[in-house]
């Protein structure tokens, strides 16, 4: 008599990030000007868009945040809200910071 074994590998559970809105910019390693363009393609679509930043990368996003505020938006007025946080990530787990801008640009009536 022979036995049959079942080579069925045990799958890892999947898990499923809610999808991320179309007006919000991770920034990470690339160049500053490549966030700030696709803040400004943001900026003109919706008006509103937030900067998003974990670790080293914080000093990249108010980076960001001022070139398009200073650069591309002059003439406008513009709004900035600034939400600092702090995540536990990793195993061990340690300490991240964390940096969120809004920026909101009006055009100023004359």
């Amino acid at each position: 008599m022979t036995s049959e074994v079942n080579n069925v590998a045990e799958e890892a559970p999947i898990t499923v990030r809610p999808a991320m809105p179309r007006d919000v910019i991770l920034v990470g390693k690339k160049p500053i000007m490549s966030y700030a363009m696709a803040a400004l393609m943001q900026m003109t679509e919706s008006g509103i868009i937030t900067i998003k930043a974990r670790g080293r990368a914080i000093s990249r996003a108010v980076d960001v945040a001022e070139v398009v505020s200073n650069k591309f938006l002059k003439g406008t007025t513009v709004s900035k809200i600034v939400k600092i946080d702090t995540e536990r990530v990793g195993e061990p787990p340690k300490n991240v910071s964390t940096i969120e801008i809004k920026v909101t640009g009006k055009t100023e009536k004359s």
